[in-house]
């Protein structure tokens, strides 16, 4: 019995002395976490490569064409927000009925409640003195107001300028499918037909097929892109991207991130993980959050949450031919504050243009 007894005892002692050393390596894992936190800078032994691109590189279409045939193309897609507009100045009088169908198409076209009643109340003023006997002079009036909707004085200019001889830093964000790779890789484009030199950082670390599909991107118009083995810290690779550009002196480095949904707290943390440990070395100067265009109001939603995260400075509206809504620009641009600045409305390469109010409306109007 006193040896049963003995035996108890001691492994008692034995659970509390390991109980002892779990709690000490505890503490010593946080102090060096407090010391060290989450924006801890990789090390030289991070497992990162470069594709260097090959000989024989595309030659990407010039910004102007690019604004020209995407406001062709939007005007001869099959867009509701247009085909109600152009019903509109058709009708020979406009009575209450025709109102109220007008502003359900604006509505349904997420244009928004507010910007659809500025709209028709503004119209309905204007037009109420002539009616439409001249559709020339109600399709000015309708181009001027849906301008102003679309606020042609933001600022849509990309932050493609760095300090202290360190380049432009654009990082692009988004939720998952919305086409955020797909985007750097034709802004790269963009960016390359304007004479810039560019590097690329595949920080989407999550999708095998990520790395690689950025590096067939930049391949093709002679660009590098910094990558990561599959699973690697995404923010260490957004620096050792980073990194190499300041080595390479060259203008704009493009990171890619991996797509998350809006309502994973702990991805959106990560999120903004990769912004901190970017900036220890230079500072991002653009933060683009790509929208599907044809998510409407769910894409606000997300968009609200990202700008808090990451503090997003432009938009990217992709998908905006087909089904696409124009107004969601108008609904968008009003309820961030952040602008519109790049907009994509095909499958090609060089199917994303910068944004501008007045060729969108045109577009809109079939002009």
């Amino acid at each position: 019995m006193e040896h049963i007894f003995e035996l108890i005892i001691g492994g008692v002692l034995l659970c509390l002395l390991i109980a002892s050393i779990v709690i000490w390596t505890g503490n010593r894992r946080g102090l060096r976490e407090a010391e060290r936190p989450d924006e801890v800078l990789p090390e030289k032994g991070t497992e990162v490569g470069v594709v260097q691109p090959e000989q024989g590189v595309e030659v990407p279409e010039a910004a102007g064409s690019r604004l020209v045939r995407l406001r062709r193309r939007l005007s001869g897609s099959n867009n509701a927000l247009a085909r109600g507009l152009a019903d509109l100045i058709s009708r020979d009088r406009l009575d209450e009925d025709t109102w109220d169908d007008f502003e359900a198409t604006l509505i349904s076209s997420d244009l928004g409640v507010g910007p659809t009643t500025e709209l028709v109340d503004t119209l309905r003023r204007e037009l109420a003195i002539d009616g439409v006997n001249d559709p020339a002079r109600a399709a000015t009036v309708l181009r001027r107001e849906l301008v102003s909707l679309v606020d042609p004085d933001m600022d849509r200019s990309l932050g493609l300028q760095g300090s202290d001889g360190k380049p432009a830093v654009v990082m692009v964000v988004g939720v998952n499918g919305t086409g955020k790779t797909t985007t750097v890789g034709k802004l790269a484009r963009v960016l390359v037909a304007e004479n810039k030199t560019v590097l690329l950082g595949a920080a989407d670390t999550f999708r095998a097929a990520a790395a690689e599909q950025l590096a067939t991107w930049g391949e093709r118009v002679g660009v590098e892109t910094v990558r990561g083995v599959e699973g690697a810290d995404p923010a260490s690779v957004a620096y050792k991207a980073v990194e190499q550009g300041i080595a390479q002196g060259v203008d704009v480095v493009l990171v890619d991130t991996a797509g998350r949904l809006h309502t994973k707290t702990g991805l959106m943390d990560e999120l903004g993980k990769v912004k901190r440990v970017i900036e220890k070395i230079a500072p991002v100067t653009e933060v683009l959050l790509v929208l599907d265009a044809t998510t409407g109001q769910n894409g606000l939603v997300q968009a609200r949450i990202f700008r808090d995260v990451v503090d997003c400075t432009g938009l990217v509206l992709t998908k905006l031919d087909g089904s696409a809504k124009g107004g969601i620009v108008v609904q968008v641009q009003r309820e961030l504050g952040v602008p519109v600045k790049l907009i994509g409305l095909g499958e090609g390469v060089d199917d994303l243009a910068p944004f501008e109010a007045g060729g969108f409306v045109d577009g809109l109007l079939g002009q």
